[in-house]
Parts: C-alpha cells; structure tokens; sequence
C-alpha cells in the first residue's frame, strides 16, 4: 500500500513538472516588458540631459581641427585663406591659393556646427591672432550663456 502511495505521488510529480516546464506565462511576461519599458525610459531622461553639453564639446572638437588644418594650410601656402575663401580653401583649393596648396587640408567638406549653423571664419583675428573661428551655439546668435553660449577659436 505504501508502494502504490509513493507511485502515485511520483505521477502526480511529474504531471506537474510537465505543466511548469512549458515557460513563462502572459503575465510574467508582461511584466518583465513594463519593468524593462521603465527602465529605459528613466536612462533616456537621463542621457537627454547631456546634449546639449555633447554638441558643445562637439563644436570645440571641429574648432580645433578647422584650426589645425588653418596651421596646415598656413605652412603650405605662408599665408591664412582670405575671407572670402572662408574654411572652403581647407576642402576646395581656391582660384586665390598660390601653387604650393596642398590639400585637401581635412577629410570631408567643412559643415555646419552641431546645431546647423555655419562657422564663422575671420581673419585676421582679435587681438593680433592670425584668425578667429566662432560657433554661435544653440541659438544662432552673438553672445549667450549655457547652450547658447558662443564657442571661438581664440577662447
């Protein structure tokens, strides 16, 4: 009689086994979706935060390129591209470069800034510098403070 109560108790075991072992139910899956939806939500909310501070040290990066390959250019041709040439002479040798040019002085044509806007190239600079580049930031326009703080070169 034992023999026949342990018998059925390893039945009744494995029957339950092959019911459980089939996954996760609807349920369990649903919530496992909304505690992953919520989770990304708040890393998105957070990464939002940062940017603006992104662009900003975008804007620096391309300064300083824009200014190294300006150097090049200098070195290759003893002066600055004039104003009307602007950054174009880095990509494109201009009608007004002497024979010595020697570019393409960076890898693709100068764009805009991070927020669309175009550089802007002066020369000479303030200040007896040789040139002066300027990023107007987030709202296109001289002066500003946080996003909309101007980046130049001569900073």
């Amino acid at each position: 009689m034992t023999s026949k109560l342990i018998l059925a108790a390893r039945r009744r075991l494995a029957a339950f086994e092959e019911k459980s072992s089939g996954g996760w139910t609807f349920m369990e899956t649903l919530i496992v979706i909304g505690i992953v939806l919520v989770l990304t939500s708040i890393v998105g909310l957070m990464a939002f935060r940062f940017i603006d501070q992104a662009k900003q040290a975008t804007a620096r990066s391309q300064i300083e390129i824009y200014g190294l390959a300006l150097t090049a250019y200098y070195m290759d041709c003893r002066s600055y591209p004039d104003q009307a040439d602007g950054l174009e002479a880095l990509w494109r040798k201009p009608a007004s470069a002497p024979a010595s040019w020697n570019g393409p002085y960076v890898n693709k044509q100068v764009g805009a800034d991070p927020w669309g806007n175009p550089y802007l190239y002066s020369m000479p600079g303030p200040d007896g510098l040789p040139f002066r580049l300027v990023c107007l930031g987030a709202d296109g326009v001289e002066g500003g403070e946080g996003k909309d703080m101007d980046i130049s070169s001569d900073a």
